[in-house]
Parts: structure tokens; C-alpha cells; sequence
């Protein structure tokens, strides 16, 4: 099946950008890794065009293109670290470098396709839902620590409800380049995606989502602080926007701080620490992940200030 769209370049910051990123971080349509096998076809102000072309404001594009193949996601025997578990709901220590579901570039390898080999009726359960089955709440694939999954609907419902209603609190540790000057305070800069980089969100655009962090210095270390980040809205790398806003960037977060320098061998320093919430048949509390390895190597490495 055919799909075709038409739209008018009307960002200025897609001004002399190649149509091919304008298609996959402007429209957000596909990623440019994918317009191959989504056979892309583009006209330009009527005219055939190739996809490297460069496009200039108050253009109009027609882009064509096939239905994306159906992902098939099948389980995997990857080992979870699981915090705690009941017949209805887990909690785990998602590892750095984990995927939390099946998504474009990353088909294999994810959470979920863990989660589908080691409860061996959650697909059935979540029968039509093929790539997000029990799926309460994200990470990055970069931030480690503690994340909730649900093993049947009603569950997932009654986790989801939680978030909705703002009752789960999540609290972060993160280790940031400098000295935090003030111990504690609040951030509250609205997070909208950036224009000028669809990978990026920013803080600098007043049509931004309302977001905010509460932090806290734990302690000082060698040009570094470690802060405990307390979200109390979940906007997409909201810690790491909110972070860099103030001048300190997460240490070994490449999108939103400077590569290389004294930092530059590090991953991202981002922990979800805890998790305040009820799972089903469960009174309220707190479930803890420990720090990783690369996080307790960092704060030997970086030390007391």
C-alpha cells in the first residue's frame, strides 16, 4: 500500500537542508536509514526530485512511500535483573545500553523481547499489541535503573493511571560536569523538540511542554557533582535538557554537552535510582536499583572534590 503526503517547507530552519533529512527529522515520517526499503518517491513544487537535494523555504513536497513492513517481534533469551515480581507486574534493573522496545534501528535485543521469553504468556496476554506488551513507562537506552512492566492489561492499566495522576515518584542520580553552585532547587524550563536537530529537545522555544526537576547536590567531586534529579513531569530526555540548561550537562551525554576533554571516556552518567509506586495487589513503596559498575567506576575515579 501506497501512502502520499504533501506538505510546505515553512521552518526556517530547514532552509537549505537536504529533503531526505527534512523527511525523517522535520516530517518525522521514517528514519533516513529506512527510505529505501520504504521505496521513497518525491516531487518538488511539481517536479521529480532526488532526495539529496537541497531545500529552500516555501517549497512544496509530495512524498510518497510504501506501508512500513509489520515488525515482527519474537522473544529472546536475554538475561533481566528483576527487583521484584508478582503475578501481575515486574520490577527490574534495566542495564545501560538496553533498548526498551522494538523501534526503528533497534528490532532486536530490547527489553520487551526479554520480557516476551521470560513470561511466556505476555504476548497473549497483550495480543494486540505486537511492539509494546506490558510496556508501563520508558528509559533511554542509555539511562540504567529501575522501570516497572505490567503482565496483563488491567494491570498495565492500573500502573498507567498511577503515572497519569502524577502519584509515582522517580528519583535520579546523575553525575554532572562542574560544581552546583546552589544545593538544591527547581528547574522548570519548558521542553519542546529542537528544529534544528529532530534528535534533540531544547529549552530556548516558548511553545514548549511544561516541564519540571527538583535536584539536589549529593556531593562535590573532582570538577564534577553528583545531584539526585527528582522528575515531576516525564518529558523525553527532560534530565538531560534540564541539566544542560542550567550549565551542567550529565557527564557522557554527547547530544546535549560537549564531546572529548577530561570526561570524554565516560557513558552516560544517569541512574534511576528509585521508584515510588503500588503495583497490583501490592501496598505503596519504594523499589531501589543499585548503581551500576560504570557509575560506582566513575565516582572512584572522579573522587571527593
Amino acid at each position: 500500500m501506497k501512502h502520499r503526503l504533501e506538505v510546505k517547507v515553512t521552518e526556517e530552519a530547514a532552509e537549505g537542508l537536504r529533503a531526505d533529512r527534512y523527511i525523517s527529522e522535520f516530517l518525522q515520517l521514517f528514519s533516513r536509514s529506512q527510505i529505501k526499503q520504504r521505496e521513497v518517491l518525491l516531487w518538488i513544487n511539481g517536479k521529480s526530485s532526488k532526495l539529496s537535494r537541497t531545500l529552500d523555504l516555501g517549497d512544496t513536497l509530495i512524498v510518497e512511500y510504501s506501508e512500513a513492513a509489520e515488525i515482527s517481534v519474537e522473544p529472546e533469551n536475554i538475561p533481566l535483573d528483576i527487583l521484584f515480581e508478582n503475578d501481575r507486574a515486574l520490577v527490574i534493573n534495566k542495564v545501560q545500553g538496553m533498548v526498551v522496545h522494538p523501534a526503528a534501528g533497534n528490532y532486536t535485543g530490547t527489553l520487551v523481547q526479554a520480557l516476551l521469553y521470560y513470561v511466556k504468556y505476555l504476548g497473549r496476554n497483550f495480543d494486540g499489541e505486537k511492539v509494546r506488551p506490558g510496556i508501563v513507562h520508558r528509559l533511554d537506552k542509555d539511562t540504567s535503573g529501575v522501570l516497572v512492566a505490567a503482565k496483563d492489561p488491567e494491570a498495565l492499566q492500573f500502573l498507567s493511571k498511577q503515572f497519569e495522576m502524577k502519584k509515582v515518584r522517580k528519583t535520579y542520580l546523575a553525575i554532572v560536569k562542574g560544581r552546583v553552585q546552589r544545593r538544591s532547587g527547581r528547574i522548570d524550563h519548558p521542553i519542546a523538540r529542537d528544529p534544528k536537530n529532530r534528535k534533540r529537545f531544547t529549552w530556548k522555544r516558548e511553545d514548549g511542554k511544561v516541564s519540571c526537576t527538583n535536584y539536589r547536590l549529593i556531593r562535590y567531586l573532582n570538577n564534577a557533582s553528583l545531584m539526585e534529579l527528582s522528575p515531576s513531569t516525564g518529558r523525553t530526555h527532560q534530565l538531560r535538557v534540564h541539566m544542560s540548561s542550567i550549565g551542567h550537562p550529565i557527564v557522557g551525554d554527547s547530544l546535549y554537552g560537549r564531546r572529548g576533554g577530561k570526561f570524554g571516556s565516560y557513558s552516560l552518567l544517569l541512574h534511576a535510582y528509585k521508584i515510588l509506586i503500588q503495583l497490583p495487589d501490592e501496598e505503596p513503596r519504594i523499589y531501589r536499583a543499585p548503581l551500576p559498575s560504570h557509575f560506582k567506576t566513575a565516582l572512584q575515579e572522579l573522587g571527593p572534590d
